[in-house]
Order: structure tokens, then sequence, then C-alpha cells
């Protein structure tokens, strides 16, 4: 067991399982509120009272919560005998025992999780973009959700299972029943019948009107025939530069200037939909609010968003499949996609590409199968950069589509780039690495202050003037 991976699952409830699984989203919510207002009203005592604790893990939180839900603050009856004295009755959370008790605890250790980002970000130890202090959940703006361990007693059955009670198409959750799902898990019971695979907490969630379950699975490695036969040290030929672009998704070539994969039927889901996804929107604008009319415009509105993920999802896994089961030494850029957002010209474009989602498949795929993925230096210039003489066109710009170089050398302007990122490939990458790339981490050769004070040319993340510019794809 050295891999992780989700298998999801469209789930069928019925009546009552549905009413089920909204009021565990609604628990999960609640408490995730309720957990934050104590800390919240902690903190504001502490400003009086320095000997004031804060509950801040997530540990601390569940203790917090399960104290809580016990004592008049969550419940109470008033009740009055015939002599008219009146008597409290202290009844706690009464429907507590309505949902599984794990429940309440993933909800506490997510407001622990989100804590402790923020208390790293505000430090410096967060190396992630920096984030807020955590906000109250409200009903209408977050996605219905809970999850549920999965608990594996001496002598029992773990508490999810898949495919029980010769249902070979369900699941069962704890708390809530065997639930049919749409979908086939013959190949998840089969690694889970050969131990090769056991299941870790799953993740329940409404999108678009309908449920969905996510498993959490530890696996076990793939079967050698499915992974990268091991390189010599010293070999450093074979690498192959991946070059992201909006015109042509991807262009993949070796340092000697062959194209090995040209992408440029992406489809582009929400180009689309665009037009579908503005009517749609237009007749949720117009009901009125509260109403069901509005609920199931809502409903039509969401699903349409789920579609769209949905196809650029089973098209950025199809690519990446069949880049890292091909190649097994991979060379991408840094891109700094979030400041290429802030160009409003190509920002939609940009988001329907997917490209962060992109190289993500592409590390954990690439790890699975035992091969190298490496990120260029973000002030490369690739696309600039004669592979010929190694000369820098200053002048070109994203209008060109064609490198030509002043030594004669003339190539497609994806295809340079490909073949400069294999030959930085060659050139920087570390024989005894590890094969995960986030072991190494990011190359950043060239600091921030050494092109500080330029200006960006549309689509680039570097100024011309400092000679490190990065590649960047051409508008649609």
């Amino acid at each position: 067991m050295s891999r992780h991976t989700t298998f999801r699952f469209r789930l069928a409830p019925a009546g009552e399982q549905r009413e089920a699984l909204a009021r565990h989203a609604g628990a999960s919510r609640f408490a995730f509120n309720q957990c934050l207002q104590m800390v919240k009203s902690s903190l504001t005592q502490r400003k009086t009272d320095v000997g004031v604790e804060v509950p801040w893990t997530g540990y601390d939180l569940i203790n917090t919560f399960n104290a809580w839900k016990k004592t008049a603050d969550a419940g109470r009856v008033f009740s009055v005998d015939h002599r008219g004295i009146a008597t409290v009755n202290v009844t706690g959370l009464t429907w507590r025992g309505e949902v599984y008790q794990q429940v309440f605890e993933e909800a506490a250790v997510d407001l622990g999780n989100g804590l402790k980002a923020w208390s790293e970000s505000r430090s410096g130890k967060r190396k992630a973009c920096r984030v807020g202090f955590p906000k109250f959940k409200k009903k209408a703006q977050v996605v219905p959700s809970f999850r549920i361990r999965n608990k594996h007693a001496k002598g029992k059955p773990p508490t999810i299972r898949v495919g029980d009670n010769h249902h070979p198409r369900s699941v069962m959750l704890p708390g809530i029943g065997v639930i049919r799902v749409l979908d086939d898990t013959r190949r998840l019971r089969r690694m889970i019948a050969k131990n090769r695979a056991r299941i870790l907490f799953a993740t329940i969630s409404r999108r678009g009107s309908r449920w969905w379950v996510s498993l959490n699975v530890e696996a076990a490695e793939l079967p050698p025939n499915l992974q990268h036969p091991p390189r010599h040290p010293g070999n450093s030929a074979g690498w192959v530069g991946v070059d992201r672009g909006l015109s042509t998704f991807l262009v993949a070539a070796t340092a000697d200037g062959t194209e090995v994969a040209r992408i440029t039927d992406a489809p582009r889901a929400l180009a689309s939909g665009m037009e579908q996804q503005r009517r749609l929107a237009k007749s949720l604008s117009r009901k009125k609010k509260g109403s069901r009319n509005r609920k199931q415009a809502a409903a039509k509105l969401g699903r349409h968003h789920l579609h769209v993920a949905n196809v650029r999802r089973h098209f950025l896994h199809r690519v990446s499949g069949e880049l890292v089961k091909t190649h097994d030494l991979l060379v991408i850029e840094n891109l700094n996609v979030q400041g290429m957002l802030a160009n409003h010209r190509l920002a939609r474009a940009i988001s329907d590409a997917g490209w962060s989602e992109f190289a993500r498949l592409l590390t954990y795929k690439q790890a699975w199968r035992g091969g190298q993925l490496i990120e260029a230096d973000r002030w490369y210039p690739s696309t600039r950069l004669c592979p010929q003489c190694g000369a820098v066109n200053r002048k070109m710009t994203l209008a060109d589509r064609v490198f030509t170089c002043g030594c004669g050398h003339t190539a497609d302007r994806d295809t340079n780039a490909a073949v400069n990122l294999a030959s930085w490939g060659q050139a920087h990458h570390d024989p005894h690495r590890s094969p995960d790339p986030q072991a190494g981490g990011r190359a950043t050769n060239v600091r921030r202050r050494d092109v500080a004070n330029q200006h960006r040319r549309v689509g680039e993340t570097s100024p011309s003037e400092a000679g490190t510019n990065v590649h960047t794809a051409p508008a649609a």
C-alpha cells in the first residue's frame, strides 16, 4: 500500500435515503458553524481574560463540541407542574442520535485544518497562497457534503463496504445503510478482494441535484508491467518537453526536434456551453426568491456547471494518461496561472483549459508509474530561445506563430518551446532524484527582485528586457 487514489460513483438513493443524506450534510454544516462560533467566542473572551483556552486543533474542537452538545445551551425543555412550578430539563442536542456521530467529528477536523492554515499563512510558514480566517457556511452557498471514516474493527467487517449483500452496484454507509450506485464497481471490488486496496473514508456530496460518493482508497503499487523500466543513472536521453497552450492545447517534443504528440481537439467545455449557461442564468434571475421554480432553475444551472466540469476532467485524464503511459521523462513549465488570469482577455480561455489541473494529474500519475516529471524554471524563455545557437528573440510577440532566428532556424512556436523544455530537462535533471516530483521541489533560479519594476506584456510573466521570458499560450 503506497499510493492513494479515489473512486467516485453516482448514488441512486431512495426517498428516505435522500432525506438521510441531506440530514447528515446539514449536521456537518451545523457542527462546523457551531465549532467556529465557540472559537470566536473564546477569542473574544481571551481579550479580557488571558487564561481562557481557545480550542484550535481538530482534537480540541471535537472534545469541546461533544461537551457542548449535552449541555443546556444545546437544548432544554421547560415544564410546569400542576402547582405552577417551572423546571428546566436539559436535553442537549435532541437530534444528535439521528445522524452518524463521525459527521460531527470530521466537521471539527475540517475547521481545525482551516485554522491551522490561517495561522501558518499569517506567520509565513505556509508556502501556498494566503488564506483567510474560516467563515460560517451558508446553506445556499456551499456544496452539501459530509465525510465518514472507515472503521476496521477486529472480527467485524469494515463499516464502509462496496458490493455488499450480493448487490455489486451498491455501497454500504454507516448510519444510512446500503445505497445503490449507477456506476460499475467491479474494479474496486476486485482490488479489495485481492487485498490490494483499503477504503480509508468516504465523502458524500450533492452536486447538480445529484448525490455522489468519493471513496478515498489506499492502494498497492501498480504492477511491474504498468510501470516504466528503471533507467541507468547516467542516461539523460529521452526527455520530452510538454508545452501547454490555448489554440493548441499540448505539444510534446524531444530535444532533437521530433514532435511526439500534438493535441488540438480540446473540448473547450466552458466556451461551448456559454450560450446555454447564459440562458439558464437569465432564467434563474427571473424567478422569485424562495419559490419552487427558482430551486428548479438553480438545479438546472448546477447540472450544467457539473457537465462542463466533467467534460473538462475527462479530457484532462485522457490526455495525461496517454502521456505518462508512453514517456517516462517529462518536462513542463512552472506557469504562473494565477498571474495570467489577471489578463481579462485570456482569463476565461485559460481557466477553461485547466493547465494547473493538468499539471497535477501528470505529477501523481507519473509518480505512480515510476517515471520522472520536473518543472522548468518559470523565467526560462522556452518560446523565444533558439535551440540551435542559443539566441533569444526578444521581439517575438503572441501574434507570431512561427519562431525565426537570425541563424536561419525556423520552427513552429509551440514545437520550439517543447524542444527547449526537453533540452532543459537533460541539462537540469538530477539522476539521484526520487521518482516523486514533489520530493525535489520547484526550480527557481531567478530571484524576483532581479526583474522588479518592469512592465509585463500581455500573457507574459517576466519582462523581455531581462531576457528571461516564460512562454505563454496565444489567444484562442
